[in-house]
């Protein structure tokens, strides 16, 4: 058996699949790669992950392949390889409070703040978890 390499997707919800769009597009500036009206948009991050928005509603209908959903707000986190203080200028210019921001022993920093469905986004910086890709 093959170990597991990597996370492909994440997935998150959001009733306002539209906001979520808007907010991943616009502010954060990911690539939208898939859409479904009422039911999911897509976004490219990086070269080799996804993020999956869906109405949660919809995701626990099975409208695709699988029934899946949650209910609540979600985590999880963008990497950038430096630049951390730009990408707070950005989202003070686009009206995104900055929730929290972290110096982390092993010389990582991360910031924390709300998408629009209230889900808790980070973007940290390399050397929080002491992973060999730098992560």
């Amino acid at each position: 058996m093959a170990p597991i390499e990597t996370i492909v997707e994440t997935g998150v919800y959001a009733d306002d699949l539209a906001a979520a769009e808007t907010f991943y597009r616009d502010v954060l500036g990911l690539e939208v790669i898939g859409r479904e009206a009422g039911r999911h948009v897509f976004f490219r991050v990086g070269a080799s992950s996804v993020l999956l928005v869906f109405n949660p509603a919809a995701a626990l209908q099975g409208s695709g392949p699988t029934p899946h959903g949650a209910r609540g707000p979600g985590h999880f986190a963008f990497g950038v390889r430096n630049g951390l203080e730009a990408w707070k200028e950005r989202l003070a210019a686009h009206g995104v409070a900055i929730e929290k921001e972290v110096n982390w022993p092993r010389g990582a920093g991360s910031i924390y703040f709300r998408d629009p469905a209230g889900n808790s986004v980070e973007i940290m910086t390399p050397g929080l978890w002491g992973l060999v890709d730098g992560w």
